[in-house]
């Protein structure tokens, strides 16, 4: 039985954080050391990240809350609220992205409508709230009260492809069952300022989005499906359990990302990929760089050229890990999807296009994916260019604020 993804759709929220002046805000904080000061500096600028849009709408300098809690505009601190006050913002701003993206993918499937929604994934690692963002998704889009709804919480920026490889699965058992994947994360909202490397990487890379898909094997004649889905493996390297992780702090999450995590995916990212590339003949011994595209979750400038230098794969094939980091940064599992949807909208070209996708958390786990392109989904344009406007990505307000700190 075929599964196919039969639309993909991504939405920010509307704040833009510039990464240059980002970078002279966290820069300037009282509390960092010489050494903390150039580490941020350094971070920043080798981020190969443009912008990042961020739920936190406090961090415009435009803003002029009567009780800032993340950034006092007038002093140009950044503060450091409680976990509880990041998170109540994330029960209010993550339904939004969760909803909007949501809606977007079923607007982009015709022949699906909210009642044929059989199952609901819901994907995030960056907050909590109950009832979740799967029965608030139910209750905004109208889907059926009896929807079956599982969420994935806390996993980090693999998260995606289980959620994917659970909807093959739902699909496989069932023909008729339609799936709706959504995974959304507001990792600006753990930002803060230290002297840590860890905390001062994660400033430097962390930003918000969602993104949304609809899966089955359902013959639909209304529309041709975006993606087929083809393998998924994973891989837990023998060494990285320290290396990077994700915790509950007094005031947020604290993230775990050491500079030593590029070289485990450099020495492991050959052997996690076997699994992978064994289940299809046709892939066995074939040089990397001879499957069509390559959908890397952008977790870092770093990673990314590791993974291009250890495969040989050429500059083309990073261009759309690349442009996602550099437009939207790392938005931990919706990340990859972002970078599916712009090799999607890319124009087909003769034969079989196969796509091989790679995630990366903590573990260190190494997720892996096969699908092949069906079509094209945009005619005209810049090919393969990411943007709000060229690929869709929706803003989950309509509009977006001038600046950012």
């Amino acid at each position: 039985m075929t599964v196919y993804m039969r639309s993909l759709e991504t939405a920010v929220p509307p704040t833009v954080l510039i990464q240059s002046e980002a970078r002279d805000v966290f820069a300037a904080q009282p509390g960092l050391t010489r050494l903390g000061s150039r580490l941020v500096k350094t971070c920043f600028d080798s981020a190969a990240i443009d912008t990042r849009y961020t739920a936190v709408t406090e961090l415009t300098k435009d803003s002029r809350a009567e009780d800032p809690q993340f950034f006092d505009p007038d002093t140009g601190l950044v503060l450091s609220p409680s976990t509880k006050v990041r998170n109540d913002i994330f029960g209010r701003e993550a339904t939004k992205l969760f909803v909007e993206s949501a809606r977007a993918a079923l607007d982009a499937c015709p022949g699906i409508d909210a009642p044929d929604i059989t199952h609901l994934v819901t994907v995030s690692c960056t907050g909590f709230f109950n009832p979740g963002p799967d029965y608030k998704i139910v209750r905004a889009l109208g889907l059926n009260p009896a929807v079956q709804r599982y969420h994935l919480g806390f996993m980090g920026c693999y998260a995606a492809f289980p959620a994917l490889r659970a909807a093959k699965s739902f699909c496989e058992a069932d023909p008729d069952a339609v799936v709706l994947v959504v995974c959304a994360e507001l990792c600006s909202l753990h930002v803060r300022t230290s002297n840590d490397p860890d905390t001062i990487m994660g400033s430097a890379l962390f930003a918000d989005g969602a993104a949304a898909a609809v899966i089955s094997a359902r013959d639909i004649p209304d529309g041709s499906p975006l993606l087929q889905l083809d393998h998924f493996e994973t891989v837990l390297t023998p060494v990285g359990e320290e290396s990077m992780a994700w915790n509950i702090g007094d005031e947020g999450f604290e993230m775990v990302l050491g500079n030593y995590v590029p070289h485990i995916i450099d020495d492991h990212i050959i052997g996690a990929l076997d699994p992978l590339l064994s289940r299809d003949e046709s892939l066995r011994g074939l040089p990397y760089r001879e499957i069509t595209h390559w959908a890397i979750h952008p977790g870092g400038r770093s990673i990314l050229d590791k993974v291009q230098s250890r495969l040989e794969l050429t500059d083309e094939q990073l261009v759309p890990a690349r442009e996602t980091l550099r437009k939207f940064g790392n938005m931990s599992s919706a990340t990859v999807l972002f970078v599916l949807k712009h090799i999607a909208e890319l124009p087909s070209q003769d034969g079989d296009e196969r796509i091989c996708s790679m995630a990366f958390g903590p573990g260190l786990t190494v997720e892996t994916a096969m699908f092949t392109k069906v079509r094209a989904r945009l005619a005209g344009g810049s090919p393969g260019e990411v943007s709000r406007k060229a690929s869709g990505t929706r803003d989950a307000t309509a509009q977006t604020e001038p600046s950012l700190i």
